[in-house]
């Protein structure tokens, strides 16, 4: 399985972007699409997650700011960005984890990442 993320780019603070992340290759079924960001000198972090059935999980620092939304049919996830901060400047990457193979056990694939800058 690939994942292809885009979308990323230089918005000014208080900006908005959207990133998408298409799957795609051998795909049984993917039960977690996610966003997960790495700052320069900082940790991977998780930004927000679809867990299915309705369920999403987003960072303190983005709750209200940032949407998460995935397209089953279309195997992708998309993650709205608003009001943009300099803090959310880092490199974003989408996440999947499923079953890929049947019969297979659940595995975990990254994007590629896309980087997202925001200035002051």
């Amino acid at each position: 399985v690939q994942l292809q993320a885009s979308g990323g780019g230089l918005v000014q603070t208080g900006g908005s972007l959207r990133l998408s992340c298409a799957a795609s290759g051998s795909i049984f079924s993917i039960n977690v699409m996610g966003w997960y960001r790495q700052a320069p000198g900082k940790q991977r972090e998780l930004v927000a997650n679809d867990m299915g059935g309705g369920t999403t999980n987003y960072a303190d620092s983005v709750k209200g700011r940032f949407t998460i939304s995935r397209d089953n049919a279309k195997k992708m996830v998309y993650l709205d960005m608003n009001n943009l901060k300099p803090e959310d400047t880092a490199v974003y990457y989408c996440n999947a984890i499923g079953r890929f193979m049947n019969p297979g056990p659940m595995q975990s694939q990254w994007g590629q990442g896309t980087l997202v800058t925001v200035s002051s």
